[in-house]
């Protein structure tokens, strides 16, 4: 798997259709309709997120890993 930052796994969540909720400190909240789920996604700038949490956050999203 290769690395992501925030900025573009944000543009993959809203792609998927989820829906930024709101903004607290350096974290994007995500929800989508339908769905208790919320997705908190770390927004440093350009910097790289951690394997695991990308995998994590894919998996509550219900995304594919192949489609980074």
């Amino acid at each position: 798997m290769k690395s992501i930052n925030g900025r573009n796994l944000v543009k993959l969540l809203e792609h998927h259709g989820w829906k930024l909720l709101r903004i607290t400190g350096s974290h994007h909240i995500y929800g989508k309709k339908g769905s208790e789920i919320r997705i908190s996604v770390p927004f440093h700038g350009d910097k790289a997120l951690k394997i695991g949490l990308v995998k994590n956050i894919l998996k509550l999203a219900g995304i594919n890993e192949k489609e980074l």
